[in-house]
Parts: structure tokens; C-alpha cells; sequence
């Protein structure tokens, strides 16, 4: 790496005049006992009031002797480590970024400790937030020069990347910083995937497991309650009882760098909001080049996608949010919803996975299907044409086997993609139906679904009862099947659910382990749902399907009932934002706080 035409291994240090002795004559010193120089070094580069021509002074003697710095030094190399040289004069960065790289090139011993000092400033000193004129004109200066160290690191030792990932996931803010803080530290180690892809998909993860854990904390039901009642009162709810509180030292005016509307007063889902933002931007700067989608480019980041997806999303129980990072990716190309969703159908039907990730991947194929605006009926068509003759099959390997009644532990797959289709037809009939209603009906009747709800695994039973009954209100207009007479057997009966375990069986009622298999439930952030609204399906409930039939109580306070589709009318919310999935709009500067350009993973000068 060159900065103004300087080659640093090969550029002789700059002539200097420094009063007492040099580094060399220090170091010679040492080696005969005499430690009193060594001492007096260490302890005038730890002045805090150090100048730049004094650090420029000590650089560059060091620079003379790089060779004579081995491990017996360390203590004086972490101490020049220390050095304040960020938000310095160019020519003290100029000078320490040299330093740096005469220092691993020669002792590589220090590597790990230098790829620390660096990555320790992706997040801002607490000095940034004390003063809001620093924070705004020196913090991207600052966070340039970290990227410019590390870039000059990894080219003079390319066995960087062996050593930085355990460091960026140790250096990782706690997830209870403040919203800014998480954004710069998220955003840099983005722009760190830019500059060494090979450890792309090692940062994604790491991002998006550090949010699944912010996701996981902020309950549907409690970030509502939280925003509703802030809605109601001018103080908001109050944050006490939440898991994570905010740091009070970082607790200052310039977190509140979007407009009041834009901000969560719930503050784990504000965080989650600001890294939500900060990943949805990266997604699509890295997919579209000049505003056009690179289909090379997108491919590639698609495969380190859903590879984290099935790593550490799918697995992941109630989160609410995260998982959208895929819903979005999938919005800008056909050919990506259609390879997520064969990929799901690839995992439901393989029998060799652990049944909890089949039973998600279903849950995740009806709800993507039912909540994805850019999903075309011709490609829903194609989704019911694998799942449904599956269940079929299912019902022909086990209506006349010992093993045909409810039970949710043997029939655990089955029912979960009985509830996808049953909740894919909810929001997609009026689609099958339109333009052609005698052919629709066809297609819809050719499915045989009265197959499935009357069939000894008694399906109804098991499904949400919201999903149930909007079902039956459905098909029986269109005369599909009649659902009321097994769903009043059902409710009238109240006939346990019946599990096996190792010790026998045992018997539970009012037991639906399938009623949180909706990961694309409305989206609850502000700021990153900007770019959620226009790609999704909201519900609208049929003014001619008549839910006449008493439901079953569901539990309060419960996802189900957070549901706009569960509310059973049209969520508040509902309208467009006039943009679309490909646009570039100021909301996504990234990291927000720092005045960073918008597109500004891929057109900053490294």
C-alpha cells in the first residue's frame, strides 16, 4: 500500500533532530544492564501530552532498528502501540502507518497485537461522544486510517486473515452499547469483507449472530407494548424491565441522529434497527453496481447468505427480524426467491436433517410464500406442487399404519407443512383465483385438500386455530372442502394431543407447538423497514369470508396474537414509501452517525 507515492518498506526515514539518546544507543544499552534509557523511552511516549513532531521523531528512529525489536521489547513496542497517532496530522499517520508496516514485516510476532490496536478503533473512544464536532469531522478520518493500517498489513503478511477473525469477534461491542457504537463497529467489519473476501462469510456470521441475540430479547409483544405506549405517552413506556439496558456513558443526543418518527424507544430493538440498517445496505451496495444488479456479484454474496442462514438463523428459535436479511436479498431477482425457497424445500425433504430444522425450513417456505409481494403465483404454484403431493404421500405411508392419529412428535413435518400450505392459500387464492376462475378453481380442486383435512392425523387439530379457521371460511366459499364439521368435532371433544416420550406417553391439552412457525411476521423496525414495506404482503381480510365458527382461545399476550393476520383486520402501517428495492435513499448512509457517503462500502478509497 502507497499513500502519496510512498513505498513504506522502501522509503528511508525522514532526517530528524532529537535531543538525548537514540533508540539504537538505548537498545545497546540494554543489553549491558542499563535499563535507565529504556525506562525514560517508555515513559515519554506514555505522555498524554506528546506532540506530532515528537512521535514522529520516535517512529522513525524506530524504524532504523525494527530488526532489533524482538520479543525481549514487547513491553516498549505495546507501549508505541498505545501512541495516540489517529486524529493526528497526516504526517503522523503517514509516519505510524510505516511503522506498522516495517514492524510486521520484520517481527511478526507482534502481528496479533497490532490487528488488535487497530481493530480496537472501529469502534469510537468515548472522546467522540463528548464532543460532537470530533465525532462528525474526525471519526471517518479515523476509521479510514484503521482500514488503510489493516489493508498495508494484510499485503506485507498475507497470513492476516488466519489471525484477525478471532479478533473481530473478541473485539465485538457488548451488545448492550449503545445504537452507534454498534453501527460503527458493524460497518467496519463490512468494509473489512470488501478488502479481504475471503473473510466474508466468517464477518457475516459473526454480525448476524450477534443480532439474533439482540433479536431473540426484544419479544414481538414487547416491542409494541414499548412503542405503543410511548405512542400514548409523551414519557414512553418505561425501559426498566428490559434485558438489555444502554450504557448511560454513551447515552447521548448523538444516537438520535434519525428523526424522532425513525427511532425505537424500545432500546434493544433500536439497536437491533441501527445493525439492521447498516447489514441491508451492505446487501444491496454489494449486489448493485451503477444502480444495476451484478448477477455475479449477487450470486456469490447469496451463497454466503444462506449459508449463514442454515448455520446459525434456521436453528434460531422466536427471532423476529434478522431472518428479513433474506426476504430483502431475495427481492431483487426471481432466480433468488426461487433458489431459497427449492433450498428450504431441499432441507424439508430430506430425512436425514434433525426434524426441528425440517419442520423450520417449512415454516419458513409457507410464510415467505404468504409475505413475499415479489413472489409471482406461477412460482407459489410451483411451491404447492411439491408440498401438497408430499403430504399426500405422507397420509398414503401412514392412514393405515398403527401410527395414524394426532400426534405432533411422529407427525411433527407433516402438520408444520400442512399449516405452510393452509397459510399460503390464506394469502394467495384471491392470486390462484384472479384472471381466470374457472381455471384457478380447477388447479385449487386438483389438490385434493380434502384429502389432507379429513385424513386420520386430523390436521385442523393441530394447525393454529387463526389459520384454521380462515382456511375453512375460505374453502368453503369456493366449496373446497367443508372444514366446520371436524373443526366443531375437534373443539367440542377437546381431546388431548397425544405425545410419545422415552418413558411412555403422555397426554397434554391446548399444546400447539407449530404457532410460531410465522418468521415473516410484519416487521416492527422503523428505520430498516423502510426497505421491508413496498416488498411486503400485509394482510387483508376477505369481506365475504365470514368467520362463523367460535374460535379457540388463544393464549394472551402470545406472537399469534401480535399478528396483523391473527388480529384479523388490516394492519396500521399499511401504505407505500414510493421507492423500491434497488434505490439509493438517504436513510441508508452507513454508519449514519458518521456522515459516511451512502454507498459506502464499495466506493470509498481504501
Amino acid at each position: 500500500m502507497e499513500i502519496e507515492g510512498r513505498d513504506f518498506l522502501n522509503t528511508p526515514p525522514k532526517k530528524t533532530v532529537r535531543f538525548g539518546g537514540t533508540v539504537a544507543n538505548t537498545l545497546a544499552k540494554l543489553q549491558k544492564g542499563d535499563t535507565s534509557d529504556y525506562e525514560l523511552i517508555k515513559h515519554q511516549l506514555s505522555d498524554p501530552d506528546i506532540k506530532d513532531a515528537q512521535i514522529i521523531s520516535w517512529l522513525q528512529e524506530f524504524r532504523t532498528c525494527v530488526t532489533q525489536l524482538g520479543r525481549d521489547h514487547e513491553q516498549l513496542i505495546y507501549v508505541v502501540l498505545k501512541l495516540p497517532w489517529l486524529g493526528r496530522s497526516q504526517a503522523v499517520v503517514e509516519e505510524y502507518l510505516a511503522f506498522l508496516s516495517n514492524l510486521v514485516s520484520a517481527q511478526t510476532v507482534y502481528l496479533r497485537a497490532c490487528l488488535r490496536m487497530v481493530i480496537t478503533n472501529f469502534a469510537p473512544s468515548k472522546i467522540y461522544y463528548d464532543n460532537a464536532s470530533l465525532h462528525s469531522h474526525y471519526l471517518p478520518r479515523t476509521f479510514d486510517h484503521c482500514h488503510q493500517a489493516l489493508q498495508l498489513i494484510t499485503r506485507y503478511v498475507p497470513s492476516t486473515s488466519r489471525f484477525l477473525m478471532p479478533i473481530l469477534s473478541d473485539k465485538f461491542p457488548f451488545v448492550q452499547k449503545s445504537s452507534r457504537t454498534l453501527e460503527c463497529y458493524v460497518h467496519n467489519l463490512l468494509r473489512v469483507s470488501v478488502y479481504i473476501p475471503d473473510l466474508r462469510r466468517d464477518i457475516i456470521e459473526l454480525i448476524i449472530s450477534k443480532m439474533l441475540t439482540l433479536d431473540v430479547s426484544a419479544p414481538r409483544s414487547e416491542i409494541e407494548e414499548v412503542e405503543s405506549g410511548a405512542q400514548q405517552d409523551a414519557n414512553g413506556a418505561s425501559q426498566d424491565d428490559c434485558l438489555f439496558d444502554m450504557d448511560e456513558e454513551e447515552d447521548s443526543p448523538l444516537d438520535s441522529s434519525r428523526p424522532d418518527g425513525a427511532v425505537m424507544v424500545h432500546p434493544v430493538a433500536e439497536r437491533l434497527d441501527t445493525m439492521m440498517t447498516v447489514l441491508l445496505a451492505y446487501i444491496k451496495d454489494i449486489c448493485h453496481v451503477n444502480g444495476s444488479l451484478d448477477i455475479e456479484k449477487t450470486k456469490a454474496l447469496y451463497k454466503d447468505l444462506v449459508s449463514v442462514f442454515d448455520k446459525v438463523v434456521l436453528p434460531t428459535h422466536a427471532s423476529c427480524h434478522v431472518q428479513y436479511y433474506m426476504f430483502y436479498l431475495c427481492s431483487f431477482r426471481l432466480g433468488l426467491a426461487e433458489a431459497f425457497l427449492d433450498h428450504l424445500w431441499k432441507m424439508f425433504h430430506a430425512p436425514n436433517q434433525p426434524p426441528v430444522l425440517r419442520q423450520a425450513a417449512a415454516g419458513y417456505m409457507g410464510s415467505f410464500m404468504a409475505r413475499a409481494k415479489f413472489l409471482p403465483v406461477s412460482t407459489v404454484k410451483a411451491c404447492l406442487d411439491l408440498l401438497v403431493p408430499w403430504l399426500h404421500l405422507y397420509i398414503n405411508s401412514q392412514d393405515s399404519g398403527s401410527k395414524a392419529f394426532c400426534d405432533v412428535n411422529l407427525h411433527g413435518s407433516f402438520y408444520t407443512a400442512c399449516q405452510a400450505v393452509f397459510y399460503t392459500l390464506i394469502f394467495r387464492h384471491n392470486a390462484i383465483l384472479e384472471g381466470n376462475m374457472k381455471k384457478g378453481l380447477a388447479y385449487l380442486q386438483g389438490l385434493n385438500l380434502e384429502r389432507i383435512v379429513m385424513c386420520q392425523l386430523n390436521p385442523l387439530r393441530v394447525c393454529l386455530p387463526a389459520v384454521t379457521n380462515m382456511f375453512a371460511a375460505i374453502t368453503r366459499k369456493y366449496q373446497l372442502v367443508f372444514c366446520y364439521t371436524i373443526i366443531e368435532r375437534n373443539n367440542r371433544n377437546l381431546l388431548p394431543v397425544v405425545s410419545n416420550s422415552t418413558g411412555g406417553n403422555s397426554v397434554s391439552t391446548n399444546t400447539n407447538p407449530l404457532d410460531t412457525f410465522f418468521p415473516f411476521d410484519p416487521y416492527l423496525l422503523k428505520s430498516s423497514g423502510k426497505l421491508i414495506e413496498p416488498i411486503y404482503q400485509v394482510w387483508e381480510e376477505p369481506s365475504d369470508c365470514m368467520i362463523d365458527v367460535p374460535k379457540k382461545k388463544v393464549r394472551k399476550g402470545s406472537m399469534e396474537e401480535e399478528d396483523d393476520f391473527l388480529h384479523g383486520g388490516t394492519p396500521h402501517g399499511d401504505s407505500g414509501v414510493g421507492m423500491t428495492p434497488g434505490s439509493y435513499d438517504s436513510h441508508l448512509h452507513s454508519p449514519r452517525s458518521v456522515g459516511s457517503p451512502p454507498v459506502s462500502f464499495l466506493q470509498r478509497p481504501f
